[in-house]
């Protein structure tokens, strides 16, 4: 159990741990944030007629034209257009059965009924939006385990549906451990420091939909943590941060032993964040991150955010990294896979000066993070390297 295990392999086993969550109707005005359990299939068809794309008017044939109406949107001119006439038209209303294009206003002129072309003549169809250009009903617009955003649930709403089925949200406990940890930052004494890792891990996971409790910071004592683990027994998952590690006062994992977890697997071959610890209890998991920020942050990252994902029936679970230009020389590496800090500024990446785990101060202005594969060579300026570009970065 204490062998290093690469990260592709500690995130598949963590994965393999779980599985989507229970379904439940959420109506499309609360579900900013949620996955799509099956695919979205359009309602209806949109739009359902011709629209006008453009104010002006509506006409068939050449000019002059006489107007004989309006059609606006939510009013459609219920006539049929002749040749040589004309309707008012706004902007999304209906095209008159019989108009062939749109004169927009800029190139008409018109007097009391008579209208006449000032510029340019449209070509047939110019500026109609034909029935069903967006989607007809039946098509498949968004594929299951799609994350709903604006756009997204608009696209929902339009196509006829009301809600969505989707996981529901997973119930979480983050639980800060150790004796130097102050509950008041306004009040922390010399030997201590305030704490913030589940603040900071509430926010990371706040766009993803869930119930968050926070419990700690708790002391190093194993009955206190033992305590605390078992009243955290109906929560889908426990974070840990703090005590994981195999220091004489790292007490999580015989904590866990007593609550009743059995560890699946223990240190990843990544830096930060080697003492990484994944533990389940019945269909519960408790992922231990290290105490310091910087690992607690990384190892967040690459695992507790995907496991989430994964619970809430996410498609793609794994973040994904893009190819940008080092600007600067990276070392070599040694046997684990190297996460370092950087600025992204468009052109390409910039890694930090500070890189020790503690350093927040650093990680406050982090937006990236160059991947460095295990027994890389060094990497000269100008190159293209994997990289994570961070949203809450």
């Amino acid at each position: 159990m204490s062998a290093l295990l690469p990260l592709d392999e500690a995130q598949t086993k963590l994965l393999n741990l779980t599985r989507r969550l229970p379904l439940e109707a959420v109506q499309l005005s609360d579900s900013f944030g949620r996955y799509l359990a099956a695919p979205l299939r359009a309602l209806r068809t949109q739009p359902t007629a011709d629209l006008s794309a453009m104010d002006g008017y509506a006409i068939s044939g050449d000019g002059p034209w006489t107007v004989i109406g309006e059609s606006r949107a939510g009013a459609p001119f219920a006539a049929v257009v002749a040749a040589h006439q004309a309707v008012r038209i706004s902007t999304g209303a209906h095209v008159p059965t019989g108009a062939d294009r749109i004169l927009i206003q800029e190139n008409a002129e018109r007097n009391a009924g008579a209208l006449n072309l000032t510029g340019e003549m449209p070509p047939e169809g110019k500026h109609i939006r034909m029935a069903g250009f967006d989607f007809n009903s039946g098509a498949t617009l968004l594929e299951a385990g799609t994350r709903l955003g604006a756009a997204q649930i608009a696209l929902a709403l339009t196509a006829g549906h009301a809600a969505i089925e989707t996981a529901r949200k997973p119930v979480i406990t983050i639980l800060d451990s150790g004796d130097e940890l102050a509950s008041d930052p306004a009040n922390c004494l010399p030997h201590q420091v305030p704490a913030s890792n589940a603040a900071m891990l509430a926010a990371m996971i706040a766009p993803i939909p869930c119930d968050v409790k926070r419990l700690g910071p708790i002391p190093d004592r194993l009955e206190a943590l033992t305590e605390v683990l078992h009243k955290a027994t109906a929560s889908d998952l426990i974070i840990t941060t703090g005590g994981a590690s195999v220091g004489d006062h790292d007490l999580i994992r015989p904590a866990l032993k007593a609550a009743g977890a059995q560890l699946s697997f223990y240190q990843a071959a990544i830096k930060p964040g080697k003492p990484l610890l994944v533990a389940t209890r019945g269909s519960q998991i408790v992922v231990g991150l290290p105490g310091n920020p910087v690992s607690s942050f990384t190892t967040a990252f690459l695992f507790v955010l995907p496991l989430l994902r994964k619970m809430v029936g996410a498609a793609q679970p794994l973040p994904r990294t893009i190819l940008r230009k080092t600007l600067a020389d990276l070392p070599p590496t040694g046997n684990r896979r190297e996460f370092i800090r950087a600025q992204d500024d468009g052109h390409g990446v910039t890694p930090l000066g500070e890189q020790d785990s503690s350093a927040l101060l650093a990680l406050s202005h982090t937006n990236a993070m160059i991947e460095r594969p295990e027994g890389s060579a060094e990497v000269k300026a100008g190159t293209n390297v994997p990289v994570y570009l961070l949203e809450n970065g």
